[in-house]
Order: C-alpha cells, then structure tokens, then sequence
C-alpha cells in the first residue's frame, strides 16, 4: 500500500514521519532518526522536512550514496508511490504552465506545473499528500491531472522565476509596437534604468536570459525573429536547444536593450554589428560576451558568445590531450621561433588552446603581446590589443606594431589575408615565434591555404613548424553511461583506411538527472598534430596538392582527427557516432 494510501489525511509532511519511514527502510538509523528530530524540536517548519534531513549530511545506510535532497526527493518519490521528476527549465513551456494556474495558487500549495499536453497537465509537488488541490487543477484546466515528486527548492525556485518571467512578458508585451518599432528615442531610454514599470520588465527579461544562459552552461544564445514570435535558443556542449518564445515586440524590445549594453547603434537594423557585454555570474565571477548582429528577413537576429574564464583557462588534460597529443604539441611551442597554427571551424576549441598554449609559455622572461578580434578574456600577464576597424587597426597594422615592442611570441587572432600571413611570416623570419589560427578542415590543409593566400612555398618551409587541427565532441555524461559493444561496420567507417582493433571499453550513452537524460555531459577535443620537420618540408612546393602531404604526414606518425576520436571512444569517453559527427573524413 502507498504511503498515500496510508495517510488520507491530506496533511503536510512532517518531520517525524519522513524520519520514521527512513529509518524504518534502513536509511538511517534509529538514533539518527532520534537526533534529526531533537535538533529540529521547536524550530518551527521554516524547511521542508526533506531539507532538515539533507543539512544533517548523512550517509545512505542502504547504499553508497549521501542523503542530499535530490537523493531524498527520489526516494519520497519511491516511498509515495509516485514518478520522480527533475524540474529541466530548458524542457519547460513557461507560458504554457504559467496559464494553468495562478502563482498565488501555486505558492499556497507547493506546487509547479511543468508539462502540459492536449490531454493532461503534470504538477509537481514535494507534499505527495497533500492533493485536494488536483480536483480544482483538473475543472479550470480541463485536462486530467498528473502527479509527480520533484525537489521541493527546485520547486520553490522555479515557481519564483517562471512566474516572474512569464509576469515580465506578459507586462511588456502590453506595450504598443510602434513603441518599439518607431520611436528609437523610447528604446534608447530603456538603459537609463528610470522607474517606468515597463522599462523594467524588460531589463528583468534580459537578466533572467544571461543569468539562465550561465546556469546552463551555454556557450552562446540565439535571438532569431520569426513571423510572429523571437525565438531564443542556447548551444550546450554543440548544441542548440530552444529556450523560450517571446511575443515578437517583447522580442524587440529585448535585442534593444541589448544593443545598449554591448554599446552598439539602436537605430541602425540594416547592417551587421558588434559588441561586448562584461557582467557577472552569481557567484561574483566575471564573464564576457560577444554581441553580433544581422539582418535578417524578420528582423534582426543576434548572437551571443560567452567567454567564461573557467572555461578559456583549462588544462591540457582537460581538453582532452593524451601523452601523445601532449608530446608532439610541446616538440612544436618549444620552438624558439616560427610559426604555429590551429585550424578547425568556428566553436571547435581553437581560442582554448591559444591560451591554454600561452599561458604555458608565459614567464618574466618571455614578452607575449597578441592582436585579437575582439580579446576574448583579460590575462595579466600578455600585453592584449584589440582589432579595430573603425581606426584601420588591423590584425596586420597591430602586429606591424607589436614588433617594435621588443616581442618574444606574438598571438594573432586569425589570419584572414595575404596582408596578416605576410606581418606572420616577417615575424617569424625575424626571431619570433607566431601562434595563430585559420579555417580548415584539417592540418595538411593549412599549408595549401597559406599557398592560395599567396604566401610563397619557400618562405612556409622557412617559417611554419607545426599545425594542428581540432574538433570538440561530446563527452558521454559518466554518472549514466554503461558498456556496450560497437558495430563493427560503424567502428570500421570510423577507422578506415586503417584497420583499427574494436575496443572492449567503449560506452554508450543512457541518460539521467545529472544530463538531463541527454547521455552527454560536456565536451573533449580530438586532436590532429602535425610538426612540419623532415621528409614533409621538402613536400611544400608552389605547386604542392594535399594528399602526398596528408599522407607523408601519416608516415611520420599524425593521427587523423578520426583516430584521435577513436581513441576517446576507445577510452570510454565519447560515442563512434558523436565522432562521425563532428570530424571530416579520414583520407589516405
């Protein structure tokens, strides 16, 4: 019989009676049992029973894992006899749920709706018996009522931040759209923070987005407009994942007050443009963000790139270097001068490795000056500018500039044009080492796009000693994957042209609470090294083709980005498809 069954009382959970049933279940212990509630004697009910028990840190006597509340909330869950939920605010229709019932219904009763269909409405509660409050659910909404056990502060959190979000929408959407479409002197009042009701809901909209966008770990936020609607959409660990709708004049009125904060033109909708936001996150670290703009057939579309420092400063173990890798990179950055370069699409981890490469090289010793498009993040010890097109400061202009401040490694951003690879390559020649990054698919192809740039074949002998190419993949989440045995036909499209054995560690991803049943969390690089010495530098001619070189550099021990993935797969870390996803064709 479930405890609901047992207790028709339709009274909140108290204290005594989730201790008993712990207890009584081996959880804990009947002296634990006597503690929790002496310490709890008199206090009144400020926390949720389950709460009081998770501030006691115990161990599960009936396994391996702590009591903390989410520990708790499934066992309620288990004990009641109902589902356990966990409330993802990226699978929640926030407007959806907000209509189903008041936030004064909602906060009196300690419940949240968050999913609703043609048919039914899922609630989620943390007093399972408590539930005289389905029956009017079910007359106003119409729907049959389903109910589910959640995390009681998850519940008390997103109840405050729905119904405040979707409030903010609802108020300002009530503003006229020639307001905001017309009058740029309205939108241009809305950073100057005056008290105007309006306004203000507005900039709670922007700082739920950017607050939200951290907790979730996105690396960028999309803002598309659409016929009727601004859809916004987060890139989690590669990938995209709608957030919310907004009514397409709130929509407007968000990207404005954006456009204010990253300082760029409100008025001006027909070109592109950029900008920056520095804030900071809840626990009072900086972060920054990248503003881009573009015109679109709605609208104005806008694209935010987060630069978070945790992220940018890793290690090389954690992103994803083996002893290998680690080795025939180091052969490379140790050189005293040249030119090394990254390559792989925009999102693959190039940024990451710079850093993480400089801040290996950096000492008293060593004077490290960069050119950057825009800095993505403030290290103390380079000597950081800025591209600025508006003054003609170039990549080419500022490295032109760097070498008369007595540089030992320069960084440049990119290198677009013929200008840039020619200040790269005079660097280089004059004692320098230069460390930059290009577009390309892989490593070999980087010498033929310095080829088509029209850098001659004798001054990229003379100059480049390394490249290397990478991909970001997902990392299969390790609270839930399980082994599992791969297809051979998959495992030999993966490794082919080689004949790599099937490993006996590889995973596949399952699903939990932890990654919000995607099976992935998080992401590691796969790596293709190529040092340019030997048997290769002889290869580069004006009239070089790809695949001898591709091949030579196989022969000297490269690792296509392939293998390196099959490797990861190997380990257990990624999945044969998430591979085949993010990396090119190998070729031999």
């Amino acid at each position: 019989m479930s405890a609901i069954a047992s207790h028709s009382d339709n009274q909140p959970l108290s204290l005594h009676q989730v201790c008993d049933a712990l207890a009584a279940e081996g959880h804990i212990t009947e002296e634990a049992s006597h503690e929790l509630l002496r310490a709890n004697m008199g206090r009144g009910k400020k926390l949720h029973p389950l709460e009081q028990v998770a501030k006691a840190q115990l161990q599960d006597g009936d396994g391996p894992r702590m009591l903390d509340l989410e520990a708790l909330s499934q066992w309620l869950a288990q004990w009641a006899g109902l589902p356990y939920y966990q409330i993802d605010p990226l699978k929640v229709d926030v407007p959806g749920i907000s209509r189903v019932m008041s936030y004064a219904f909602a906060q009196r009763h300690g419940i949240l709706a968050v999913a609703i269909d043609d048919h039914t409405v899922t609630i989620a509660t943390a007093e399972p018996l408590q539930q005289a409050w389905v029956e009017n659910v079910e007359h106003i909404s119409r729907k049959d009522v389903k109910v589910v056990v959640a995390n009681p502060a998850a519940i008390r959190r997103f109840t405050v931040e729905f119904y405040q979000l979707a409030n903010s929408v609802y108020k300002a959407s009530g503003e006229s759209k020639e307001q905001y479409t017309q009058n740029f002197e309205q939108l241009l009042e809305l950073g100057k923070g005056k008290s105007d009701a309006n306004d203000q809901h507005v900039v709670k909209i922007v700082d739920w987005l950017l607050q939200y966008a951290f907790d979730q770990r996105a690396s960028d936020i999309h803002i598309e407009p659409r016929r009727d609607i601004s859809q916004v959409r987060f890139r989690i660990d590669g990938v995209l994942h709608n957030v919310y709708e907004f009514p397409a004049d709130v929509g407007l009125a968000v990207l404005s007050r954006l456009k204010i904060l990253g300082r760029l033109n409100v008025a001006e909708k027909r070109r592109p443009q950029d900008g920056r936001i520095k804030t900071r996150k809840q626990d009072n670290s900086e972060v920054e963000l990248r503003l881009a703009t573009l015109p679109t057939a709605f609208g104005e579309k806008m694209v935010m790139r987060i630069f978070d420092p945790d992220v940018l400063l890793r290690s090389f173990e954690q992103m994803g270097f083996s002893k290998e890798d680690r080795k025939r990179w180091n052969q490379i950055v140790d050189k005293p001068n040249g030119i090394i370069l990254v390559t792989g699409p925009t999102g693959s981890g190039k940024t990451t490795t710079l850093y993480s490469t400089l801040r290996q090289l950096a000492s008293d010793e060593v004077n490290i000056c960069t050119i950057e498009d825009p800095i993505e993040m403030v290290e103390p010890r380079f000597n950081q500018m800025q591209v600025q097109h508006g003054i003609d400061l170039t990549f080419a202009h500022g490295v032109r500039a760097m070498l008369r401040q007595d540089p030992d490694i320069i960084m440049v951003g990119e290198i677009r044009d013929l200008e840039t690879a020619e200040m790269a390559v005079q660097a280089a020649l004059t004692g320098h080492l230069v460390v930059s990054t290009l577009h390309t698919n892989d490593a070999p192809s980087a010498i033929t796009r310095l080829l088509e740039l029209g850098i001659p074949a004798y001054l990229i002998r003379a100059t480049v000693v390394g490249v290397m190419a990478q991909r970001l993949a997902r990392t299969l989440c390790p609270h839930c994957k399980t082994p599992t045995q791969i297809d051979p036909t998959t495992w030999h499209d993966l490794t082919r042209p080689w004949k790599a054995p099937l490993p006996d560690k590889a995973c596949q991803p399952v699903g939990c609470l932890q990654c919000r049943n995607t099976g992935f969390l998080g992401r590691t690089g796969a790596y293709e090294i190529m040092p340019l010495d030997g048997p290769l530098v002889e290869l580069i001619t004006s009239d070089s083709e790809i695949e001898p070189l591709r091949k030579a550099a196989y022969k000297e021990g490269m690792l296509s980005l392939r293998l390196s993935g099959a490797q990861k797969v190997a380990a257990g870390l990624t999945t044969v498809e998430e591979i085949l996803r993010v990396t090119p064709e190998s070729r031999r």
